[in-house]
């Protein structure tokens, strides 16, 4: 090994004789003299690589060819950008590693879902890190957007990238994070505008990261003083979110045993100026319901069981359950035959407004109540039903039916906004429950049973 070893940010980095890596790479990329590449190209990658193509050259690399071949038509597989927004963009879209190695910086944004078991699963991004370690080169620099435990960056993706490589971190390649905080189906919380979060393996790092991402992000970005800093703040922003949305989801089963309505109660405590907002509802997607677990994993590692993060995930993963177990009591007790009785289910995706279908909740109610034996029908104006198949076993009606026992309103469509009771009434029976699990509904629907969480 040749020159110092320093130790930097808690991790030993090599640093060479001559000063190491030098010059500005943002520089390089604002002339257009080097290339930036992202690396996985949805929810995340996408946005960032074609914000940053309207102002440097960008290769787009995904391995899977078919996504690829629809972005060269500009055409979104998640449906979240539209044909326009691949317009002045000098952007490359590939799956070639050949294609892939003229770049200089390297953006990972790939997916860092839980298994079976609740336990990270960070397969891609050491697949990720293994293609990158096979590419880069003396000078490049690597930024993660992926969300992950602290200290992951260094203590996996790194080792990765120097095994493949044959290079060394902190004297021949830089490593950066920035987590990402795109919000599917928001127009208004944007990559531009909503502060970025940048760090580095060193401060010369940093600014090159910061830099990098300041020629896009105008909202501006906080320097956090080190790659766990950054890394452990995002996975705290959805365990907040979701332990909020757990005491919602407690308090209106407590509420509800005690008949009252969980959202009249929240209107008048919300009067109060520091009263958090926050509602009950089912938790998928592939952000709040998975984060926490990333944290508690990381914190079992080191010797402590946390209590207070894993209650909240205990109650929103539960939630399809207890819904399920309130809609059978009024099948039992108004429909009698529960093999006849029919269920309507409004909503597919695991949020509103949008196509992603990933952790969907909705599919814990739907195997909940075919375990009863209920006939259950599933629609959704933005989901694929071939994609629900393929991920759940289930696929989507394209019509609902007129004689429905139970109407579940579990996702709050647009579409869905404009319909009264008496479309309710139209496809469902006079005795029918209508449960409105976002409480849309609320003194709307008088010529049927009607429940919200």
């Amino acid at each position: 090994m040749s020159g110092d070893t320093n130790n930097i940010n808690g991790h030993s980095i090599a640093s060479s004789g001559d000063g190491g890596v030098v010059g500005s790479i943002a520089q390089a990329l604002i002339n257009k003299e080097k290339k930036l590449a992202v690396i996985g190209l949805g929810y995340v990658g996408l946005p960032v690589a074609l914000a940053l193509a309207k102002k440097v050259k960008v290769i787009g690399f995904d391995i899977n060819a078919n996504r690829i071949e629809l972005l060269r038509q500009n055409v979104d597989p998640s449906n979240e950008i539209k044909p326009e927004g691949f317009l002045g963009c000098d952007i490359e879209f590939t799956a070639s590693m050949e294609v892939l190695r003229e770049a200089n910086f390297f953006i990972v944004a790939v997916p860092t879902p839980v298994d079976d078991h609740k336990v990270p699963d960070i397969t891609l991004l050491k697949k990720a890190s293994e293609t990158v370690g096979k590419v880069i080169k003396k000078g490049d620099y690597v930024v993660f957007e992926s969300t992950v435990y602290p200290c992951c960056t260094e203590e996996d993706c790194v080792p990765v990238i120097e095994k493949n490589s044959g290079l060394l971190f902190g004297r021949d390649f830089k490593v950066g994070y920035s987590p990402e905080r795109i919000n599917p189906g928001d127009t208004k919380h944007t990559l531009e505008n909503v502060v970025k979060v940048v760090a580095g393996c060193d401060e010369e790092t940093l600014e090159q990261v910061a830099a990098v991402y300041s020629l896009v992000v105008t909202a501006g970005v906080h320097k956090a003083s080190s790659i766990k800093v950054a890394e452990a703040a995002k996975v705290i922003e959805n365990t907040q979110r979701d332990l909020n949305i757990a005491l919602m989801n407690e308090l209106s089963i407590i509420f509800d045993k005690l008949g009252i309505n969980t959202y009249e109660v929240l209107e008048a405590a919300g009067t109060k100026w520091n009263f958090l907002k926050f509602y009950p509802g089912l938790v998928g997607g592939h952000c709040i319901g998975v984060d926490p677990y990333y944290l508690t994993y990381k914190a079992s590692e080191v010797g402590f069981s946390s209590r207070v993060i894993l209650a909240g995930r205990y109650i929103n993963d539960t939630m399809g359950n207890y819904i399920s177990k309130k809609i059978l009591q009024h099948v039992i007790m108004y429909s009698g035959n529960v093999r006849e009785a029919k269920v309507l289910i409004m909503g597919a995706t695991f949020k509103e407004n949008v196509t992603d279908i990933r952790n969907s909740k909705v599919a814990d109610i739907v195997a909940e109540l075919r375990s009863y034996y209920l006939n259950v029908h599933v629609a959704d104006p933005k989901a694929s039903s071939e994609e629900v198949m393929h991920e759940y076993g289930f696929s989507l009606v394209k019509q609902p039916d007129n004689d429905y026992d139970v109407v579940i309103v579990a996702v709050s469509h647009t579409e869905y906004m404009a319909y009264d009771e008496d479309y309710f009434a139209s496809i469902s029976k006079p005795h029918a429950l209508i449960a409105d699990l976002k409480g849309a509904y609320r003194n709307k629907i008088n010529n049927r049973k009607y429940w919200s969480l």
